[in-house]
């Protein structure tokens, strides 16, 4: 059975001088032209106005039902069985937990196209006495799936969260073998018809919030996304552009990307989808890749991300509502130098707003690209925080 729902999410003015600005002046036309926008409305209406450009004809946001996945697919090798941070999340003292636990699997339908069938987990408690609860949404890292953060679904769950994940575009259910993302980020250089990288999968989350926040069991004022690495992105995309999203705590996503190619500090990022980049270099005919083919690739696969969507810019706009950034000391792909600006104007703008109090900043010492138990436990206290008032 297949239930239709409504969309809430409004159209908003559209600003067709940065497509201008993005055909014509370039990066660093956006960028300097950038400084100058006023009010995060307008920032996030032109990211809207990109994602509709990409999008597959729309059809009604609908509900199809599905079974569990019992052989996730991972994209890596060796396939991961274990994650130390995850398990460690704060879990309420349940017996049986798990045979007290309500399952939900279903897509949901956001757009035409194989890629339109969202994937979505639920998980909460069968006899919880609440009537509408807060909900969490958690978003797993490159090559994963949304059975891997399960043991963070069952700690939300287990403290009366309906807990929720997703499949990212192109993983999971929405994959059909090793190379599946890989291939789709190679595609969108080469036909530039679609944004695998982050902005397809924040057209998702916000069809998702239009679900979420009609279902009866849930506080639609109380809704919280997270996620780690790929995941952490998504959720500060996501909370940037709909502030249906009242708390984030994106682990191990935030970064500079025009900070990084200005100060050469790009290469780990790169390497964690290099074909895509290998792929621009040959077609540019260059003998390696430079800071000029990382440039054209977020130009073309991801339109302003190294510019006018970029942290300094995103980040602030997530102010007034609870910003937790939680990243590592030695991280080389979220270096800290390169969300000094972001977090300089996220704080300007929460006191602005009167709320200093609503962002904050963990840097673990020691750390690099990792999610650890410190990361998850400052998350969940975040959620609890501000969900839970």
């Amino acid at each position: 059975m297949t239930n239709i729902i409504s969309s809430s999410i409004s159209p908003l003015i559209c600003f067709f001088v940065f497509f201008f600005w993005l055909g014509h002046g370039g990066a660093q036309g956006i960028q300097h032209s950038a400084a100058a926008i006023n009010g995060a409305d307008k920032i996030r209406s032109q990211f809207l106005h990109l994602l509709r450009t990409r999008r597959s004809p729309q059809v009604p946001l609908t509900v199809e039902p599905s079974k569990p996945v019992r052989h996730p697919l991972f994209q890596q090798v060796p396939t991961p069985t274990f994650s130390e941070a995850m398990e460690s999340c704060p879990k309420a003292d349940i017996k049986n937990l798990k045979e007290r636990l309500k399952e939900e699997n279903f897509y949901l339908h956001t757009e035409a196209g194989e890629q339109g069938r969202l994937p979505v987990l639920i998980l909460s408690l069968k006899d919880s006495k609440q009537k509408r609860r807060p909900a969490v949404v958690f978003l797993h890292s490159t090559n994963k799936n949304k059975e891997w953060v399960r043991p963070l679904l069952e700690a939300y769950a287990s403290r009366e969260y309906i807990a929720i994940a997703i499949d990212s575009r192109y993983h999971g259910e929405r994959a059909h073998n090793l190379t599946t993302y890989r291939d789709a980020l190679v595609s969108s250089w080469i036909k530039g018809d679609t944004m695998p990288f982050l902005f397809d999968t924040v057209w998702d989350l916000i069809k998702l919030a239009d679900y979420l926040t009609q279902r009866k069991d849930i506080d639609p004022k109380r809704i919280g996304i997270t996620g780690e690495s790929l995941g952490g992105m998504h959720a500060w995309f996501a909370a940037f552009v709909d502030t249906r999203y009242a708390v984030a705590a994106p682990i191990i996503g935030v970064q500079g990307f025009r900070w990084a190619i200005d100060n050469d500090k790009w290469q780990a990022r790169i390497d964690s989808i290099k074909a895509v980049f290998e792929e621009a270099r040959v077609d540019l005919g260059k003998s390696a890749i430079d800071k000029e083919v990382v440039k054209k690739v977020w130009n073309r696969i991801a339109p302003g991300l190294a510019s006018i969507f970029d942290s300094p810019y995103s980040i602030p706009a997530i102010a007034p509502r609870p910003l937790l950034i939680l990243n590592g000391a030695d991280d080389p792909r979220c270096p800290l130098d390169g969300i000094k600006t972001p977090t300089k104007r996220a704080r300007k703008a929460y006191a602005k707003a009167h709320s200093s109090k609503n962002f904050k900043l963990i840097v673990q010492p020691g750390i690099g690209h990792e999610m650890t138990s410190l990361m998850v436990k400052e998350a969940s206290d975040w959620m609890d925080r501000f969900l839970k008032q």
